[in-house]
């Protein structure tokens, strides 16, 4: 006997022996969902990122401020396949004009141009003929790992530091173990004069903060500091045996000669070449998918499961003993020491003491008295920046301070901390601490 069976609106006949399991699914739910959350959210980020944009003269700069959508479009759907028109509404943009020596403010609203909109079927209509858009899975930020062998049966590591857009960074090791990294795709350099050349602290750049080193403010990174902060690793040794530049200076001067050969190399414009290479949102963002995937692989937590700890593994807020010298990490405990904030602990691998760091990102929560939802912060963020704050605020003033600094602590683009600790993931990765990854997985595509 058929069975009535309702099928969204539809009421429908059915032969089928057996009641269906589950009901069906909405599938236009993604489209529908993804594209109200790009007009409420999405948008807004757009023209948050967007920094201020300033005349020839920089007497006058010029700030977004909000935006609104005119709640009806001039045509309906049927009207727009007739005209032949897009079904589209008025994006009407708030701008703010400042100028810089009066403080004169004015506000104006101003028409952007218009927006098409999604129909009830998840279709948009353009020029009269209704189309569907098609996501492309492209690569998605982050950093990824990989593991070969030569025709001498010798491990080559190489790893690709991805962004959402701007410069890549690829590491790679040859069969001497001598460490090398591309930038941009250009010629290989050692890595030691990539690390000597980012690893200078500025006080007034929160991203060149080292948290992988105990004292990150006393000058730049040297090849003693290296090694200091990679330990005696092999792969590090040898490259600083190879490399013959002596200051963070010659190393500018070599990168700048590499990466833009004919121009007169100068430690002025080497700087200002990696800065804007690496430290301007305007060319280099990670996204926020980006961002948790950097947090997520290099976290120590899904590092050290099943390694011996060479040396105990203390709670540095409360001196509590998490782990003893000795003690094979389960997951239970490589979760204590991950939600107690820990970046960094030493293994015992092979009869070798390997140090194992993570990019410096700890939970909001361990440190304030206020959920950190209420400021819509829902991931981990840099503990060397919170550390700061909670050095100069506290109460109200720290909450305020807190929020003010959200990109800061959460940046949208790559921190040396990141940078050092990608660099020792591929070294522990040569001591079987870690895993590789598989780039063509539909987990790491968007």
């Amino acid at each position: 006997m058929p069975k009535d069976v309702l099928y969204g609106k539809t009421l429908r006949k059915s032969f089928a022996r057996y009641e269906e399991i589950q009901d069906m699914p909405n599938l236009l739910e993604i489209q529908k969902k993804s594209y109200k959350w790009f007009l409420e959210t999405g948008l807004r980020e757009v023209f948050r990122d967007t920094d201020a944009v300033t005349d020839y003269s920089g007497k006058l700069e010029l700030s977004f401020v909000d935006y609104s959508m005119d709640e009806k479009p001039k045509y309906n759907e049927e009207e727009c396949k007739a005209r032949d028109a897009t079904y589209a509404a008025p994006l009407k943009v708030s701008v703010r004009l400042r100028n810089l020596e009066t403080e004169e403010i004015k506000e104006q609203e101003i028409f952007m141009g218009d927006f098409p909109l999604m129909t009830a079927g998840g279709t948009f209509i353009i020029n009269g003929a209704e189309r569907v858009i098609v996501s492309q899975i492209v690569r998605s930020p982050g950093v990824y790992y990989d593991k070969t062998t030569d025709r001498s049966m010798t491990s080559l590591y190489a790893a690709t530091v991805i962004p959402y857009h701007g410069a890549w960074l690829e590491y790679e090791t040859d069969a001497n173990d001598v460490f090398y990294v591309r930038i941009d795709k250009n010629r290989k350099l050692p890595i030691t004069w990539f690390l000597k050349a980012m690893g200078k602290y500025d006080a007034n750049k929160p991203e060149t903060w080292l948290s992988c080193t105990p004292d990150p403010i006393v000058g730049a990174v040297t090849n003693e500091r290296i090694k200091e902060i990679f330990g005696e690793d092999e792969r590090i040794v040898n490259t600083i045996d190879k490399d013959t530049t002596t200051s963070r200076d010659e190393c500018l001067i070599e990168i700048y000669r590499k990466l833009r050969p004919g121009d007169p190399p100068t430690v002025e414009s080497a700087e200002s070449l990696l800065d804007g290479l690496f430290f301007d949102r305007r060319r280099y963002d990670i996204s926020n998918v980006g961002r948790y995937k950097f947090n997520k692989k290099l976290a120590l937590r899904s590092r050290i499961v099943g390694f011996e700890l060479a040396m105990p593994v203390a709670d540095e807020r409360t001196g509590e003993i998490i782990a003893d010298a000795g003690e094979v990490i389960s997951r239970e405990k490589a979760e204590l020491i991950d939600a107690a904030d820990v970046n960094d602990v030493y293994l015992n691998v092979d009869g070798k003491t390997v140090r194992v760091f993570s990019n410096g990102m700890v939970h909001l929560d361990n440190y304030v008295d206020f959920d950190p939802m209420e400021l819509g912060i829902k991931e981990k963020v840099r503990g060397i920046v919170l550390k700061q704050l909670l050095e100069q605020y506290e109460g109200e003033a720290l909450k305020a301070a807190i929020a003010e600094n959200i990109d800061v602590l959460i940046p949208k683009h790559i921190v040396v901390d990141d940078m050092f600790a990608s660099v020792n993931y591929l070294n522990c990765l040569a001591h079987g601490i870690g895993t590789k990854d598989d780039i063509d997985h539909l987990g790491n595509r968007r």
